[in-house]
């Protein structure tokens, strides 16, 4: 089965997390994809495939006689889509022969190369959209549909005609038709979460089994990202005064209105619509309120740890500051730290860069490897002890009606994680 194949099956199964729940998973409905996975890799072979209480699924592919001694290699994607955007009632459609321009995907909205200019690239290829009323669950769907494809290669032991011919050619040692593919032992781990930055915290990496891991949850498919943001969440709390506007004169505290001073004591310009590159920002993701109480919710970003201090120093102040005009108890802000920047965990292990890098340009990529404006959870493993790089899915436009995937970019990333495969049986 190709990997479009089972994105589309899992596209289905409703996942999306939820910010507001204390409970891992966030959502019970993770488990439905997650019990169908397990089902599906024990079927494919994987007999120790189990998912635990909080939605973690893992199972391991044992080495090929011979590669014993290989590095146990990780690959993880995440069974959760974000809560941006209803990914409830998801109708996967297929676009075959792309011709490269605009097209129509439903409920009145299209994709526009004029929007997004990496469209033409695609031409040709068979593109994957929801309908327009919800997002596609590519992310990260696309990731373990890549994995379980690549699993189910190595289970059946040898090369087929039967698979696209680019997932044979990332390596040096590929294998000729009918001889058996070498490989160390293979870790697979799906995670609940991700889109709330939750989704690495409670893996048991001793468990897992593996010395290096890569995600598969980035964007294009010659993408490698080991720079990451540093990332909190930010929400402030405002209880107001409220009496009546007569007699409100040096009484009143208009929680609504503190909330605004609050946002208008940021930097203006320092938003994600007007940062790029090593530019970090804050978000406002929510804010609501009245007279009496209000509450804003923000999101902290920065690739310098130096920088994310100052950040998270300055939500300090204003809180102080705005205690001190309206006094004690009228703001109170709550910090949380999410992920930090992957880079310092990475760079003593840039073979997982480098070999990344030699595969995709055997397969006739430019490798890629800006830094991410986001994280996954290969930063929060990366510092627990797994080096975590991240790699591309094929996909783009996600967390929103816009996203899509190509069938053909989803090999090519599945061709990517086996030329890994068999690179790391040689180490």
């Amino acid at each position: 089965m190709r990997a479009y194949e089972r994105l589309m099956e899992y596209a289905q199964v409703w996942t999306t997390s939820d910010e507001a729940s204390e409970r891992v998973p966030s959502t019970q409905r993770q488990f439905d994809l997650a019990v169908r996975l397990v089902e599906e890799m024990k079927e494919l072979g994987i007999d120790d495939a189990a998912v635990d209480s909080h939605c973690y699924v893992t199972g391991t592919i044992p080495a090929t006689p011979g590669c014993e001694d290989a590095p146990a290699i990780g690959f993880i994607a995440h069974l959760d889509t974000a809560p941006d955007f209803s990914g409830e009632h998801v109708r996967p459609q297929l676009h075959r022969d792309y011709d490269g321009g605009v097209l129509e995907i439903g409920a009145g909205l299209s994709l526009d190369p004029a929007q997004f200019p990496h469209l033409p690239s695609l031409k040709g290829r068979t593109l994957l959209t929801a309908d327009g009323t919800t997002l596609l669950g590519a992310d990260d769907k696309a990731g373990i549909a890549e994995i379980l494809t690549l699993a189910e290669i190595l289970l059946r032991g040898r090369r087929e005609d039967n698979l696209p011919a680019a997932v044979y050619t990332a390596s040096a040692a590929a294998p000729a038709e009918g001889q058996a593919i070498a490989h160390g032992k293979i870790c697979l781990a799906f995670t609940p979460d991700e889109e709330i930055g939750g989704g690495a915290a409670l893996l048991d990496i001793p468990a897992f089994g593996a010395k290096y891991a890569y995600t598969v949850d980035g964007g294009a498919e010659n993408e490698i990202t080991y720079e990451t943001f540093n990332a909190a969440s930010a929400a402030f709390d405002i209880q107001g005064v409220s009496v009546h506007p007569g007699d409100a004169k040096d009484v009143m505290v208009n929680a609504a209105l503190v909330a605004c001073e609050i946002n208008s004591l940021l930097p203006g310009a320092e938003t994600p619509a007007g940062t790029e590159g090593y530019e970090g920002f804050f978000h406002l993701t929510s804010i609501e309120g009245d007279v009496s109480s209000a509450h804003l919710r923000y999101i902290v970003r920065d690739h310098s740890s130096a920088h994310f201090e100052v950040r998270q120093e300055m939500l300090r102040q204003i809180e102080k500051r705005l205690n001190e005009k309206y006094g004690a108890g009228t703001v109170t802000l709550t910090l949380r730290e999410q992920y930090r920047n992957m880079e310092e965990k990475i760079r003593p292990c840039m073979h997982l860069v480098e070999n990344a890098k030699s595969v995709m340009t055997s397969l006739g990529l430019t490798p890629d490897t800006a830094p991410v404006r986001g994280g996954t959870d290969g930063a929060q493993l990366s510092y627990r002890g797994l080096p975590c790089p991240n790699l591309g899915t094929g996909g783009y436009g996600f967390h929103g009606p816009y996203e899509h995937i190509s069938a053909e970019g989803m090999d090519t990333a599945t061709a990517v994680l086996l030329g890994l495969t068999m690179r790391y049986a040689q180490k």
